[in-house]
């Protein structure tokens, strides 16, 4: 029998390694050419495979790769799309399995959180009932490092290690610009309902009274009088107070402290929590205040990526094309960790029906008891995640990112109009 296609694909939220994996599921399929056959993407994830709008790798060299491992972003574009039901919507998975059908693809892998794990479930369930055979494999990426049944998420330990040295860079500012009247600034970052980066930030500190002074989660209920008594007694005793927020801050009934619009398909876009905070001190307290929102910068700073989350990045797509080859369905390469000194990892498949659409909170344990720091333990547990460094290439003084050159696939059916 002649070898099948993998395809390939990235969603959601991109991330500084998330290209690291796409490279390194490449360079693993070409080491299975006698299973594999070419390896293409769909640009902008499932919708790229709805719209037969595929590339091929087969022309990258190892400097192609070398030179795609080392990009932020998503170098085959990516998306936030769900799948409908199959039952709800049957034209919508006969249109992708007419694209799998035409381009010979017996491999799936698509790269993305816990949604892109749903939609891997869906297409895994959609392949059986077909009789049509596909191998199926999630491969996990996320920044909020929300994914249920491993460690970390790929693409969560840079986007730590730089909102960490963002946090330390600006309370070293924040500190020299002190002044009598009093000065606040807060960091908004990312993180919808988990916490995790927020609770990252806690790593800047080298001494007791560094910033972050308060860390505000989505795990723990905002109480407004709590939190401005904390602020007003950490001025009155350094002059300065330094506060990181998640954007997906609530009160006590669940609501989001602030929101953005709504889009057609429900999902609310969050941010201004920040602001949002640093006028409440002011307004309240009278202190000069300032916010900073890296939003996009805290997931594409490719200039500060933590070796550890390269190395992960790497394992998972490795094995997530080993488990294709292998014929294991509907799974995630997991990281699990072994132990903390040092800090060692495994990489093993995890089934993906209590992964998909789960999530992965700040677990209690890592939350101080006022709710507004870390303790040693989640300390402990996120310092290895931030360690090393991978540069990129420099040339006239900033990072050289090349776009990798991808020849593009002929299409082969009619266009689609879902």
């Amino acid at each position: 029998m002649a070898p099948r296609n993998l395809l390939y694909a990235q969603s959601g939220g991109v991330t500084a390694v998330i290209n690291a994996t796409a490279a390194a599921v490449i360079g693993e399929a070409r080491r299975h050419a006698p299973q594999i056959g070419r390896v293409l993407g769909a640009r902008h994830g499932v919708l790229g495979v709805l719209a037969e709008d595929l590339v091929d790798t087969a022309a990258l060299g190892e400097a192609d790769l070398a030179a795609l491992a080392g990009q932020p972003g998503g170098a085959f574009g990516s998306c936030r799309f769900d799948l409908d039901d199959p039952d709800d919507n049957p034209a919508q998975f006969d249109r992708l399995f007419q694209v799998f059908a035409a381009h010979d693809v017996g491999c799936f892998l698509y790269n993305g959180g816990n949604g892109s794990m749903d939609t891997v479930l869906k297409l895994s369930a959609a392949a059986r009932a077909r009789s049509y055979p596909l191998t199926c494999v999630g491969i996990p990426k996320t920044v909020d490092n929300d994914l249920l049944g491993t460690d970390v998420s790929p693409g969560f330990g840079s986007a730590a290690k730089y909102l960490a040295a963002s946090m330390r860079e600006a309370g070293m500012d924040l500190r020299a610009m002190s002044s009598r009247r009093g000065r606040i600034f807060v960091m908004e970052v990312m993180g919808r309902n988990c916490g995790w980066l927020a609770a990252a930030t806690a790593l800047a500190r080298q001494g007791a009274d560094d910033p972050p002074h308060l860390i505000l989660l989505p795990e723990v209920p905002f109480d407004p009088a709590v939190f401005l008594a904390r602020v007003e007694a950490c001025v009155e005793r350094l002059g300065y107070c330094a506060i990181t927020a998640a954007e997906g801050v609530r009160n006590r009934d669940g609501v989001l402290l602030v929101e953005q619009d709504e889009d057609v398909r429900g999902y609310v876009q969050l941010g201004g929590i920040g602001q949002w905070l640093a006028r409440l001190v002011h307004d309240t307290l009278g202190y000069k205040h300032h916010w900073a929102v890296p939003d996009y910068l805290q997931r594409a700073a490719g200039h500060l990526v933590s070796a550890t989350d390269r190395a992960q990045a790497e394992a998972v797509g490795e094995a997530a094309v080993r488990y294709a080859v292998a014929g294991h369905d509907g799974v995630m390469p997991a990281i699990i960790r072994e132990g903390d000194a040092p800090y060692r990892w495994r990489i093993e498949p995890a089934a993906l029906g209590p992964i998909a659409n789960g999530e992965r909170r700040v677990p209690a344990a890592f939350i101080a008891a006022d709710g507004l720091d870390l303790t040693d333990a989640g300390l402990h547990h996120l310092r290895p995640l931030i360690a090393g460094e991978v540069y990129p290439v420099f040339r006239d003084g900033l990072p050289d990112y090349r776009p990798v050159m991808f020849d593009t696939v002929a299409r082969t059916l009619a266009p689609y109009r879902g």
